[in-house]
């Protein structure tokens, strides 16, 4: 099958091969011998020896043709062309004679009958070419090399006999790609769509004879630019398989012609009176005379950075690191073009607009406004007051005041008590003597029951109990945990939820409140509109489940978004072991208990609930819920429980968050369910057999691109493996494994994880 080309522009494999040329070392291969060029090889030149050292060069100088000895065999040669300019180390070679076996002894002459042989046989063997010049006139065939590294000889030439490579300026229509090797051949349809995005077809005539996108130039649609106009920003569809994209503009621009793909213009021109509006995870192209787009040297702070902005006329907005790196880049240029959105935008954008623009709210925020988790506290202090002469005078007023104030309130309480003889079980029915100022608001139960319209809307049933769905009079979006099987007094639950309150972290579910009373235990948290990881993670199997929440289908994570993932619960549960004023054990690490924010931020839930439980009553929970391969052989066994327990469950989420599927779950139908164990299936796969490509998530491997991301997956594999070791010394402490992750350790070669399981009761 021939290769077909729908909608195709030269142009287009220019610019390919440009950053081909201009990404390697720009260094000409030295060789022993000095090498002879020419321009030209004719019937008085014959014959070309390999021993000559002579080679063809193209009028620009960017092509050579001629014997070039094989790598491993420097008397053995191939007849070919190939960038002059590239080392022969970095594979120039763009197109080779068919004839093989070439020696010192082998040559290419000129016949009288105007045929070019190599070794006696035809240089060009296309079978639809003539082989032969139609010329007469022998003296004027010649074999020359053009420009754009076609090689030449009358009315045939390379192009129309490709052999592994295009070039720029090649038509490829008819053309068929084979390998050098003669094993592999291109049998796709390569298409430029209409959306500009370049992909391969491939057919598939046993599913209706249809055409199926199997690779794209570009994954993210909103990179190809042009899809929106001048500082508009293009935001994709929540299906990364869908194309479909919109345009929005920023705030203090309006559209023009009301459509915000012909581009945005500002509602008030700029002035000396500017300001500036943050759009996190967006980026901008400069566009106009002298524009540029440098980083400022030297550790810039905000302040810097958008005073140096604001101070230049010619400066449209600034990109700015959050990481204490300095990082400023200000947009200087006459427009801002090809504006996206992208969850992998490391830099927060601030675009320059009247100042009276930038006091509105922005329309873009994201992972920078997370990131603020403590509030500005303003304290201010009365101005002490001036010298009077009756300054005995209002000390005297003031202690009468205090003293009234207080034996009316001695008085008050007196009689309170006197009225009120079982107000020490009344108090602590209420808990009044174990709430401390400050701490998580207590709610009736009547309260959480209208919040929540009577317990109807549920969105999550866990081990500990039920979530529901509620609405606070404040407008306040919550989620309503109705425990169960909770151990223990009221004394310890307050005890504990006031600890829980306590932890504040990036990476965890806030808890706003509790309800202690008509023998119910419910706690109040923040609401994760995102839902589990999960949901995100096992699609196949939550569609057979048919789980509610997957009615509307979560996008697909790619692999940055999995590595953020994993570093931020890494970074939360080592917050939770070493950083909090009390050890805090979780117990029960899964996909079901972290929860992905609108941002994809991560935050974990159900911590601090351990201690309510005993550790027969999790084991038993664990094999009712039917998800026991995240508990720690521990758990079964006499050893006690520790923080190396959680370690344990975190390396199967790990190894989750690669492959896209349940641990228990094996991928393997020839594999029995009693043998199977999905860490040394893992290991295997990755350290032994070499084939990484076997654990990658199904849905995403045709993303994986070993250069940008092998890195990052081995790195996550390798600290799986040291989480699952079987004996709970031989695990890393959770701060070691976030710097595992974060890649500022070392990490040695694992061994292999033992074989255990927690059988179905």
């Amino acid at each position: 099958m021939s290769l077909t080309l729908t909608t195709f522009s030269s142009s287009f494999f220019f610019f390919i091969n440009f950053i081909f040329i201009f990404n390697l070392h720009h260094s000409i291969a030295q060789s022993q011998n000095q090498r002879v060029t020419f321009s030209s090889f004719n019937s008085s030149d014959s014959p070309w020896l390999p021993t000559q050292n002579k080679f063809l060069i193209s009028p620009n100088r960017n092509f050579t043709a001629g014997f070039f000895p094989l790598p491993n065999s420097p008397n053995h040669f191939t007849f070919s062309v190939s960038f002059a300019k590239v080392p022969q180390s970095s594979n120039p070679i763009v197109w080779n004679a068919t004839s093989t076996n070439l020696t010192s002894k082998s040559s290419l002459q000129i016949t009288t009958n105007n045929q070019i042989l190599l070794n006696g046989l035809p240089l060009f063997v296309n079978p639809n070419r003539s082989s032969s010049s139609q010329s007469n006139n022998a003296s004027t065939i010649q074999l020359v090399l053009t420009d754009d590294g076609n090689l030449k000889f009358g009315d045939s030439n390379s192009f129309d006999d490709a052999t592994n490579t295009i070039l720029p300026n090649q038509d490829v229509n008819s053309t068929e790609l084979v390998s050098n090797n003669g094993r592999f051949k291109f049998v796709r349809k390569l298409v430029l769509d209409d959306d500009g995005n370049l992909k391969i077809y491939s057919f598939y005539p046993e599913e209706k004879n249809q055409w199926k996108v199997v690779w794209r130039a570009i994954w993210e649609m909103c990179r190809v630019k042009g899809r929106c106009g001048s500082y508009a920003i293009c935001v994709p569809s929540d299906d990364l398989n869908v194309t479909t994209t919109s345009c929005f503009c920023p705030t203090g621009f309006t559209a023009n012609n009301g459509v915000p793909d012909r581009g945005c213009t500002r509602k008030k021109p700029l002035s000396k009176n500017t300001g500036f509006i943050r759009l996190d995870y967006v980026n901008y192209t400069v566009s106009g005379d002298g524009s540029t787009m440098n980083q400022l040297s030297g550790s810039q702070n905000f302040s810097v950075c958008e005073a140096t902005c604001k101070t230049n006329p010619n400066c449209l907005g600034f990109g700015f690191k959050y990481d204490g790196s300095g990082f400023c880049v200000p947009l200087i240029g006459k427009e801002l073009q090809y504006g996206y959105w992208s969850p992998g935008t490391e830099t927060a954008l601030f675009i320059k607009v009247d100042e009276s623009e930038s006091e509105e709210s922005s329309n873009f925020i994201g992972l920078t406004e997370v990131m603020q988790t403590s509030c500005p506290v303003r304290i201010s202090l009365p101005q002490p007051p001036k010298d009077s002469n009756a300054t005995t005078r209002n000390i005297i007023i003031i202690c009468t005041l205090f003293a009234a104030e207080l034996i009316s309130g001695v008085a008050f309480f007196w009689s309170f008590l006197k009225r009120y003889i079982k107000y020490r079980d009344m108090a602590t029915t209420l808990g009044l003597e174990l709430l401390p100022a400050g701490g998580p608001k207590r709610f009736t139960y009547s309260e959480l029951k209208a919040a929540t319209n009577d317990f109807s809307n549920l969105i999550g049933r866990g081990g500990f109990g039920a979530v529901y769905r509620g609405e606070l009079p404040d407008h306040r979006v919550v989620a309503v945990k109705v425990l169960k099987n909770v151990s223990g007094g009221d004394a310890e639950f307050w005890a504990e939820v006031t600890i829980i309150a306590r932890m504040h972290h990036l990476n965890l579910v806030r808890l706003w409140g509790f309800c202690a009373e008509k023998g119910q235990r419910i706690l109040v948290y923040e609401y994760i509109p995102g839902g589990s990881l999960d949901k995100y993670l096992f699609r196949l199997n939550n569609s057979r489940k048919g789980d509610s929440n997957t009615q509307q289908e979560k996008p697909i994570l790619d692999w940055n978004m999995r590595y953020r993932i994993a570093l931020g619960v890494a970074r939360a549960i080592a917050y939770l072991h070493e950083e909090c004023l009390e050890w805090v054990l979780h117990c029960d690490i899964k996909p079901e208990n972290i929860l992905l924010g609108d941002d994809f931020c991560p935050k974990i839930s159900d911590f601090g609930l351990a201690k309510l439980r005993k550790k027969e009553d999790m084991v038993t929970m664990s094999k009712r819920r039917g998800t026991p391969g995240y508990m720690a052989p521990e758990w079964i066994t006499a050893d006690p429980i520790t923080s190396k327990a959680d370690v344990y469950s975190f390396g199967m989420v790990l190894l989750e968050l690669v492959s896209g599927v349940r641990n228990f779950e094996s991928p393997q139908s020839m594999v029995r369910s009693d043998e199977w164990y999905f860490p040394g299936w893992a290991f295997d796969k990755m350290f032994k057999e070499m084939r990484v490509e076997d654990i990658l998530d199904g849905h995403i491997r045709e993303m994986y691109d070993t250069r940008a991301h092998f890195e990052m997956v081995n790195r996550m594999v390798k600290t799986a493996m040291w989480c699952l070791q079987d004996r709970p010394e031989l695990r890393p402490t959770m701060g070691k494994v976030a710097k595992m992750l974060e890649g500022t350790v070392e990490i040695t070669d694992p061994k292999k994880p033992t074989v255990f399981f927690l059988g179905e009761e």
